[in-house]
């Protein structure tokens, strides 16, 4: 099955039952889901019911209701609802009219199996890039964590937060550099909440999962009839950024040539859209991230001035084992998380604490967060205790390689404790401080000061 076909439901519509069937059969062997109707009332009908349909292949020619007219009556309810016209070869001019109309593309009866194929699965796929850039133009809104959200409470990742800090006050272009699962697309969310671009969109893009062959339709648009396909223009991801934030996740795996285009855009801070004559001012800043360590970038990932144009500022996570304090105040965050989506107690065993004290976590905080969410998930206790037995299994050998075995310890190690450790941590680390602990913390000041009072752990 096509990645186009996934969860699309393409409407056939003909006054020939007997085509409408052959159709709707080989469509579905495609891996399409189908939905026929006769005349113009029934497709209105079947959209009205199923707001899924992604593509409409209309006959031109109907007693009641001509192709051209329903396809204006279904896109008064959907107006980016992609058409494709059917029509015989004598009608091959009026098809052409409904193209100008706005219709995507013309098939001709009787109809080819592999025309069909190709049309429809083009056709889709360009519908999928549409209905992505609009999800990211929908992005407005969308949720950025405040520096003040993350947690952590050791030394390294307070230099990282305050640097960041920093930067976010300036346009300058940032580099994130951290191991798989240290949370950097969050890094990068909270400095654009942080910037002076906070109300505008934040717009991550996938670098190694961008198509060769679509990068720049993808990254800078492109003009009707540009490649084949390209039935109206396009929106690229640094026009939908406008006046926000372009977050470059993966950006080690970009192709050389693709950096090449892209070191102009941000140079010249303008976009030619393919197929376009005339270049398009973009205003947005740049945050990027990579696994790959500085050195990596440098020798063989990115080009030279590529690198040096959006690696103004270099900001390192360390990796989880670096910083095991931070493990305690992750595991207490995550278990107050999974308690209120489960709806009921966890608490965790000593043991099963020591355990993840000393396990060097290959995939970080990520890791951290799924092996404490299976737990939860698979568990029917009431109130749940996550121990040492239920813990081991789930951790990669490698990173208990030289771990020896733990003890077994009676006294259960609930959620309060790891509060208290990690406020009388942040306690010392800001000096006594309290506004600066509650900072450290991701918590109000009243909200330390209750928690003060209920551990009595005052100084």
């Amino acid at each position: 099955m096509s990645e186009a076909a996934t969860k699309c439901t393409v409407l056939v519509v003909d006054d020939d039952p007997s085509l409408t069937r052959t159709l709707k059969e080989f469509l579905v062997e495609e891996g399409y889901e189908v939905e026929t109707a006769h005349d113009g009332e029934q497709a209105l009908a079947v959209q009205q019911r199923n707001p899924g349909i992604c593509l409409a292949l209309l006959d031109l020619m109907m007693p009641a209701t001509d192709g051209i007219t329903l396809m204006e009556q279904l896109r008064h309810h959907n107006p980016d609802l992609p058409v494709m016209i059917m029509t015989g070869f004598g009608t091959i001019e009026t098809a052409v009219e409904a193209i100008k109309r706005g219709a995507e593309d013309y098939l001709t009866k009787p109809l080819e199996p592999d025309a069909v194929k190709k049309k429809v699965g083009r056709i889709l796929e360009v519908f999928r890039l549409r209905s992505r850039v609009s999800q990211l133009e929908s992005n407005l809104h969308r949720y950025c964590p405040s520096f003040d959200s993350l947690v952590y409470v050791s030394p390294s990742m307070q230099r990282v937060v305050e640097k960041a800090r920093a930067a976010a006050e300036s346009d300058a272009p940032i580099l994130v550099l951290g191991e798989t699962g240290t949370g950097k697309e969050l890094l990068a969310r909270a400095i654009h909440a942080a910037s002076g671009r906070a109300a505008n969109q934040f717009v991550p893009v996938n670098c190694a999962a961008l198509p060769r062959e679509l990068v720049e339709s993808e990254l800078f648009g492109y003009r009707r009839g540009a490649f084949t396909g390209a039935f109206a223009d396009g929106v690229g991801i640094f026009a939908s950024a406008a006046r926000g934030t372009v977050f470059l996740d993966e950006v080690g795996e970009m192709p050389k040539e693709v950096q090449a285009k892209l070191l102009r855009v941000l140079q010249d801070k303008e976009v030619r859209p393919v197929g376009g004559t005339r270049a398009i001012p973009v205003d947005v800043r740049i945050v990027a991230a990579t696994n790959h360590t500085n050195a990596e970038l440098r020798s063989d990932r990115l080009r030279q001035d590529f690198y040096f144009r959006i690696a103004t500022v270099v900001i390192e996570i360390p990796p989880l084992r670096a910083r095991p304090e931070d493990v305690l105040v992750l595991t207490q965050h995550t278990l107050q998380k999974l308690e209120q989506r489960y709806e009921r107690p966890i608490a965790i065993h000593r043991g099963a604490v020591e355990l993840l004290l000393k396990y060097s976590f290959p995939g970080n905080v990520r890791e951290l967060e799924n092996l404490l969410e299976s737990l939860a998930a698979v568990s029917r206790d009431d109130p749940q205790t996550i121990t040492e037995k239920d813990l081991r299994p789930l951790l990669d050998p490698t990173g208990l390689a030289d771990l020896p075995a733990a003890k077994g310890v009676e006294q259960t190690l609930a959620i309060e404790p790891l509060e208290r450790m990690a406020i009388e941590r942040a306690l010392r680390l800001a000096e006594g401080n309290r506004s600066k602990a509650a900072a450290l913390l991701g918590i109000s000041r009243d909200t330390l000061y209750r928690k003060l009072k209920e551990y009595s752990t005052e100084t």
